[in-house]
């Protein structure tokens, strides 16, 4: 179950990283913008913790499941790797929502 758990972690890894690159655009976007973007700068400055979090359990989750050996340790890094991505992905998603991009 190693290779499997090794690659289901990894793409939640992905779809966290996503929303945290998401993020990063609009911010880079807004600060272009200059006074204009202050809003959009705004929201994702309070958005960077959502992203940041979900990515680093994410990254812990891919962790566990790497280092372990056992069915115990690949289902509890599983766990977190797939709740770390799920969160990620709908994050992702409010922000394509809120600010589509062209």
């Amino acid at each position: 179950m190693g290779i499997i758990t090794a690659l289901i972690a990894l793409a939640g890894l992905l779809a966290a990283l996503g929303h945290v690159g998401y993020l990063a655009m609009l911010q880079n976007a807004a600060s272009k913008r200059g006074q204009s973007g202050g809003e959009v700068a705004t929201y994702t400055k309070s958005r960077w913790p959502v992203a940041g979090g979900a990515a680093g359990v994410s990254l812990i989750g891919l962790l566990i499941v790497m280092g372990s050996g056992s069915f115990g340790g690949d289902l509890i890094g599983l766990v977190l790797a797939v709740g770390g991505g799920v969160v990620g992905y709908r994050g992702l998603q409010t922000e394509r929502n809120r600010y589509p991009s062209s």
